[in-house]
């Protein structure tokens, strides 16, 4: 999926500066489709690392569970992640099979739980085996410690879907306002810079009628409503990306999982603005 895009991003790119390389505005819209194209499967990659890892999450916790149901009957923690190695627990599998093997093959208890931990690679699943690991090598009540590290997790899963359902709006009210902002940014670009075109010191660039020329080309040193008009795309542009970043620390908590975010937005503003130059201005 990286390749393909990568590849169909290139592809697009060498279309574009072959046959619009004199076209600036159909350059830089091209441009941002194949930019987009390239970034779109990292991003999804990403997404589904997320999603990934929230299942990850889901599922520990019922290896938790029944882990601490095998210890409290009395069955040693080696023996009962041996027993667990058949059950099905979705993408935790690979790993719960791998902890199982190691144990099998004679790797002590405490080591394999750190592999088991270093392969997940979830900050849920390290607390929780750190408090496993300490209870297994201390040899206290350790189908106690079990069983409040699964009830652990699923205070802090539910709490996590309460905070997301919660936030929801937020979502919803930072994408409002920031296509409410391209809109604006829009009409100050093709309706109302222009019409101030011919007024005398604009932006104190100079004065007098002379300020611009009938075609809007800068005859007197003075800056055009185009040129006026160009950093509103790099505005747009960086607007999205902290945006984005911020939706995902509000919404998720991390300000990596905010990248989708920015990605999106970042990409539409662009194409937006670009598109907007290519097919209304003049």
């Amino acid at each position: 999926m990286h390749w393909f895009g990568i590849v169909a991003g290139i592809v697009i790119i060498l279309f574009d500066f072959i046959f619009f390389y004199k076209n600036e505005r159909m350059l830089f819209f091209l441009l941002g489709i194949a930019f987009g194209i390239v970034a779109l499967p990292f991003i999804i990659g990403l997404a589904i690392e997320n999603r990934k890892e929230q299942k990850i999450n889901e599922m520990f916790l019922e290896f938790a569970r029944n882990l601490a149901e095998s210890v409290a009957t009395g069955t040693p923690v080696s023996k009962g992640v041996v027993n667990m190695k058949k059950k099905n627990y979705g993408v935790l599998n690979p790993y719960v099979r791998k902890l199982a093997n190691q144990i099998g093959l004679g790797i002590p208890v405490d080591e394999a739980l750190q592999t088991f931990s270093r392969d997940i690679d979830s900050t849920v699943v390290k607390r929780a085996i750190a408090l496993i690991r300490e209870a297994e090598r201390a040899g206290g009540d350790i189908d106690y410690i079990l069983d409040s590290t699964a009830k652990s997790i699923s205070e802090i899963e539910k709490l996590k879907k309460e905070r997301r359902s919660a936030t929801y709006g937020l979502i919803v009210q930072g994408y409002i306002i920031f296509f409410i902002f391209i809109g604006i940014i829009l009409v100050m670009e093709f309706k109302i810079i222009p019409l101030t075109a011919g007024v005398g010191g604009f932006g104190g660039f100079g004065s007098g009628a002379d300020s611009f020329s009938a075609t809007g080309d800068d005859q007197s040193g003075t800056m055009s409503p185009e040129n006026l008009t160009k950093p509103f795309l790099y505005l747009l542009v960086t607007q999205g990306l902290f945006v984005g970043l911020v939706i995902g620390k509000l919404t998720e908590g991390s300000v990596k999982k905010g990248i989708k975010h920015s990605f999106i937005l970042m990409i539409a503003a662009f194409l937006i603005s670009s598109g907007a130059r290519l097919f209304i201005g003049t």
